[in-house]
């Protein structure tokens, strides 16, 4: 591969990862990583970049003016996002919308005037909560786990698949993610736009700043590595919520497959995740970083539930699997094993960050 990739939010964790990866995979690539530096750490990920032969542009999607670029672009990675679920939700949306919404559609624009392929790495989170909420799940020892028998279409024991229903809220978040959906294939249909749109489910791996309200897996080692408290927060402090994860190197594999298989693929929707194989709870969670980390926290019960929050998210993988082949390989042990020797390696620097 010798085309011309550009990357928005190419600092970020994943935009950063995927830089690196295609540049270490295609050394002639000509990678282009954007960002506007705003997610405290973001800016470690500048020297890797550097070091890769990475070109670095300091500029953000909500401004026109960022995104004009003389030279021809073949590929368009829409990585850029303010990923919380928690974004907006207390007021002062605007950030959020413009930054997730607005920003997609500069870089809509930006293919169009390319003629570039996008690829739309969009979230779980635009499936509702109310419906989330109403999956039917049974409560064991260490987690919820999933029924066979599911009151909606889209839902099995496999998880969640691309065609649950989508009617109701979902948080702010979700909504800017599933409105930039809507209008990609409204460009697919009246201007000639070729895509692929993924819904990315929990992705972790080294370098994620991860915060209360992102990044679930980093905070939970770093919270163990340095000795801090934590809270299991709704669902009667039990941490029994689950998620599924998926090491940012699983998702680096199927971008890059999508990449070479991009006329096969384009027009296609993707539910992308670690499945059920690769699904914990908090408590569960708790347990195997302790065992990584030798290190035993408190994890107080908090009664209150968090807005938008779910008892259980697992991705169904089946669609794109079927179509591509693809299945995650890394285990959610070597996913916490990588993410702890990351902290570890580099505890002077990320200590300010994590630690908090």
């Amino acid at each position: 591969m010798s085309e011309t990739v550009f990357i928005a939010g190419g600092a970020g964790f994943v935009g950063s990862n995927l830089a690196c990866c295609l540049k270490e995979k295609y050394p002639s690539c000509n990678v282009i990583a954007l960002d506007n530096l705003k997610r405290r750490g973001s800016e470690l990920n500048l020297p890797r970049l550097r070091e890769r032969g990475v070109r670095f542009v300091h500029g953000d999607v909500r401004n026109a003016e960022d995104l004009l670029f003389d030279e021809p672009l073949h590929f368009i990675i829409d990585a850029a996002a303010e990923p919380s679920v928690m974004a907006g939700i207390g007021g002062a949306p605007d950030y959020l919308i413009h930054s997730n919404l607005n920003g997609t559609v500069g870089l809509l624009n930006l293919a169009l005037r390319h003629r570039a392929k996008f690829l739309f790495l969009s979230t779980s989170r635009i499936y509702p909560v109310r419906m989330l909420e109403t999956l039917a799940y049974h409560e064991e020892d260490t987690r919820f786990a999933l029924d066979a028998e599911q009151p909606h279409a889209g839902a099995s024991v496999r998880g969640i698949a691309e065609d649950f229903p989508l009617g109701g809220a979902r948080s702010l978040y979700g909504a800017t993610k599933l409105a930039s959906e809507i209008i990609l294939r409204e460009y697919e249909e009246f201007y000639g736009l070729k895509a692929v749109v993924n819904r990315c489910g929990v992705i972790a791996g080294p370098r994620q700043m991860g915060k209360i309200d992102q990044g679930v897996v980093v905070l939970w080692m770093a919270a163990h590595f340095w000795r801090r408290e934590l809270a299991y927060i709704g669902y009667n402090g039990s941490g029994k919520q689950v998620r599924d994860a998926l090491h940012i190197l699983d998702l680096f594999d199927i971008i890059d497959y999508e990449m070479n298989n991009f006329d096969a693929l384009c027009g296609k929707t993707f539910n992308i995740g670690g499945g059920a194989e690769r699904s914990f709870s908090l408590r569960e969670l708790t347990d195997a970083c302790a065992g990584i980390t030798g290190n035993s926290i408190k994890v107080r019960p908090c009664h209150e539930p968090r807005p938008g929050d779910i008892p259980i998210y697992i991705t169904d993988n089946s669609r794109i699997t079927a179509a591509t082949g693809w299945r995650p390989t890394r285990s959610t042990g070597l996913l916490l094993a990588d993410v702890f020797e990351w902290i570890r390696a580099n505890e002077s620097s990320l200590k300010n960050i994590l630690s908090q």
